[in-house]
Formats: C-alpha cells, structure tokens, sequence
C-alpha cells in the first residue's frame, strides 16, 4: 500500500539525517504520482495502492535524497512566492529567506513614483527574484542579468515559461552589465555569492550540489558586493534604491563598505529566523 512506502520513505530519509524527512517524502511520492502534496495525504487516508513501478522510482529517489542529493533537484522544479521555477544542476536553488528579500525590492519598485519604474536583478542564477518583481509589480520593466555559461540555461528556461512581457533576460558580466540604463533606474537587487572562501556550508545539499561560482565570494565574501556596489551607483538615478542579500555576520562590514562609497540610509534587515539577511541603501 502506498501508505507503508510513505512510511519507509519517511523512516529513510530521517535515518539519514534529512531535517523534513515527512515533507519530502509527501513530495517525491506527489512528483512520482503526479499529484499535490495534499493529494497524497488524500490517497494516503483513503488507504490507496501504489503500482510496482511507481514504488521503484520513488525507491530511486528516496535513495537519492538520503543521500542528501537537493529535493528540487529530484523534482526539477523549486517554488518561490508564487513562481514554480525549474531547476538542476548547474544554478542555485532560490531559498525561502530570499523571498523576503525579493519582498524588499518589491516595495521599493511599488514606491517609485514613477509610471513604469526599472529595476535591475544583477546575478539572476534562476530567475527567482527578477520574475518575482516582473509579475508582481506587472507595470515595472525589470532586467535579468547572468553570466555563468551553467546558470544561464535555467534563467532562459524560466523566463520562457512564466514569459512576462515586462522582463528582459541578458547574458552579462554583473560589473559592466547594460550601460544604456545607467542614472535610470529604480531598484537594483542582488543575491550575490556571498561565502567568504574559508568557510564550509553546513548543509550538504549547498556545499555537494550549489555551484560554487554562486555560493563564493573571496577570502571575506564580499568581492562580488564591492562590484556590486560600485555598478548600482552608476545604474541608479538619485533616490534609487539598492537590495543585497548576505550572510548574518555581515552587516556591519556592508555597511562599512556601502558608506565609503556613498549610499545613503543604509539598514539591514533581518528574515524569520531573525539572522541579518539584507542590507538596503539609497543612491
């Protein structure tokens, strides 16, 4: 019965070490049998069977999981606020803190006065949060920047599927990236790589399978926010605003870095773990 392999599956993935072992069981039993995680716990009430084949697959992929191999990645998909985006080896998986900080840029892009204001995702890897602004705050026109020859691929990828006629994609170095907007635009969001070289993510599924390109920023983490800083300042008109995401111990060093390059009401904000998530500027 389909309710005794849920079961090993969850047993499976807990012995493993897997921090929601109920959850992704639920799913990759629901990406197997095509179904929502809601619609197995229906079948799972109504004491329903699971074919041979089915079982097979969903054994392979417990497997896999156990051995910490990213949930999405099995699946082939990751959510993010109301997107549904695809994803695999090669891009980063978006993360539920970076919803909040897509947040931050929504409400920056939503309080510009003006009629189509431009915001500007530098290091869009998925898409996440550039498609996030687009359909979100429909009047905005929103770019996409990615350079990674692996990333790359899935951000088209996305772009394709969720096609909001409000976005443009581009294949750019975040450093040099569309000098036709400089001094015009509204908003500038980043989740640059940010790991400072020394350090080793905790979680397996980061340190095995993210790309290293968007997890490492040098010896202190922060090459990529000194370009970043210095390319939004000149995108930017005056009163623009500039969203980064970073690790929770490096608050007070972006700040250092954004005040001696000139950005204005500098704050952080933290995400429902209550860890420094962001740091916001104005130009």
């Amino acid at each position: 019965m389909l309710r005794g392999v849920r079961d090993d599956a969850v047993a499976r993935l807990a012995a493993a070490g897997v921090p929601d072992p109920e959850v992704d069981a639920d799913l990759l039993v629901g990406h197997v049998l095509g179904l929502s995680r809601g619609g197995v716990q229906a079948k799972l009430v109504m004491g329903a069977e699971i074919g041979a084949t089915d079982a097979a697959t969903l054994g392979r992929l417990v497997e896999r999981r156990a051995h910490r191999e990213p949930l999405q990645h099995l699946t082939g998909r990751a959510a993010f606020r109301s997107l549904d985006l695809a994803v695999g080896p090669g891009v980063f998986v978006p993360r539920p803190e970076t919803e909040e900080v897509a947040q931050l840029a929504i409400d920056s892009l939503r309080a510009a006065a003006e009629p189509e204001p431009i915001a500007v995702d530098l290091g869009s890897g998925s898409g996440a949060i550039a498609l996030a602004l687009a359909t979100e705050v429909p009047y905005a026109r929103v770019w996409a920047v990615e350079n990674s020859p692996e990333a790359f691929p899935w951000t088209r990828r996305n772009v394709d599927e969720v096609a909001a006629p409000n976005l443009e994609l581009v294949f750019a170095d975040l450093a040099t990236a569309l000098p036709e907007l400089d001094g015009l635009v509204a908003v500038v969001v980043s989740n640059p790589p940010y790991v400072p070289l020394a350090e080793m993510p905790a979680d397996p599924e980061v340190r095995m399978y993210d790309p290293e390109r968007a997890l490492y920023g040098g010896v202190d983490g922060l090459d990529v926010v000194r370009v970043l800083s210095r390319r939004a300042l000149a995108l930017l008109r005056p009163g623009g605003a500039l969203v980064i995401e970073h690790g929770e111990r490096q608050s007070t060093e972006i700040s250092e870095l954004l005040a001696a390059d000139g950005w204005r009401a500098i704050s952080h904000h933290r995400d429902l773990t209550t860890r420094d998530r962001a740091t916001t500027a104005v130009r």
